[in-house]
């Protein structure tokens, strides 16, 4: 599989604009595909992040293995890095993130309090790669929809504040990747699970990549969806992407089986998978 980057121009100002917008926020929402928590991460955030606190929030919970996300919650907190699961698709856990602000910032809000300020109003930004809901979490802490949102990467391409019936105003900011996967598999997870334009890659590529870990986990669910047989499964995977391929009835056009399969991932019809392994703690 040929290397998959992207680091468009319009990437390399989203970065400038979010270190220049760093100065006027208290605390860093970094949002991230909760099946993806690692791969989706930015590591440029690190550099540019200025040791502002920082509030980890793992989107498309629903998505995800629920055990994994509990341990890729209690990995981070281990780490010092508080961190929520939520479902903002579905508004579920949005509350946790108001809440953790409160906590995170709590030593700010007293120094406020002390200064003689009544109602402390808690700046926030948005942070993270795109596709990880940025735009839908804004929607559902603003109780409007406000924030322009998509299923497809860069939908948002320039900041704009937002506010809430809390006391935050929060900043939304363009989604940015860095400029080079260090690790391959970094590229395929994010392809697969929405993060790079479709465009950027070929389709047989990641969907070969998935399959790898559908049939040794989900057999049954790879056998009904794709009209294959325990026999078909034994097969070399780029063969068995051909037998779907017949079964389906799309004749040789294994493309059209390999997005098939993408968007069967992306919707959770094969079940709730989180694509990067839990760090052990340290």
């Amino acid at each position: 599989m040929a290397t998959i980057q992207w680091y468009p121009g319009h990437m390399a100002k989203a970065r400038r604009q979010v270190t220049e917008a760093l100065t006027k926020v208290d605390i860093i929402y970094e949002i991230v595909d909760a099946r993806v928590p690692e791969s989706s991460r930015n590591p440029l955030l690190d550099e540019i992040g200025q040791g502002k606190k920082r509030l980890l929030v793992l989107n498309k919970a629903d998505l995800a293995n629920p055990a994994a996300t509990q341990g890729f919650i209690e990995y981070y907190q281990a780490q010092g890095l508080p961190a929520v699961a939520i479902d903002a698709q579905h508004t579920k856990g949005i509350q946790r993130i108001i809440a953790e602000t409160h906590t995170v910032l709590a030593d700010y809000i007293d120094r406020q309090k002390t200064k003689g300020v009544r109602n402390v109003l808690l700046r926030a930004m948005c942070v993270g790669v795109p596709n990880v809901g940025k735009s839908t979490i804004l929607n559902r802490l603003a109780g409007r929809n406000i924030a322009q949102t998509g299923n497809t990467p860069g939908v948002t391409r320039a900041q704009q504040w937002i506010k809430t019936g809390e006391d935050i105003s929060l900043l939304d900011t363009p989604g940015i990747l860095w400029p080079k996967f260090e690790d391959p598999l970094v590229g395929k997870k994010l392809a697969l699970t929405g993060g790079i334009k479709d465009t950027l890659f070929h389709a047989d590529d990641v969907a070969l990549f998935a399959l790898e870990t559908l049939v040794a986990q989900v057999p049954d669910e790879v056998k009904h969806l794709y009209r294959v047989t325990d026999a078909d499964l034994q097969q070399d995977l780029p063969d068995l992407l051909m037998t779907m391929t017949a079964r389906l009835g799309f004749k040789d056009d294994y493309d059209r089986t390999s997005w098939v399969i993408i968007n069967d991932v992306r919707k959770g019809k094969l079940g709730r998978f989180t694509w990067d392994a839990v760090p052990q703690h340290a």
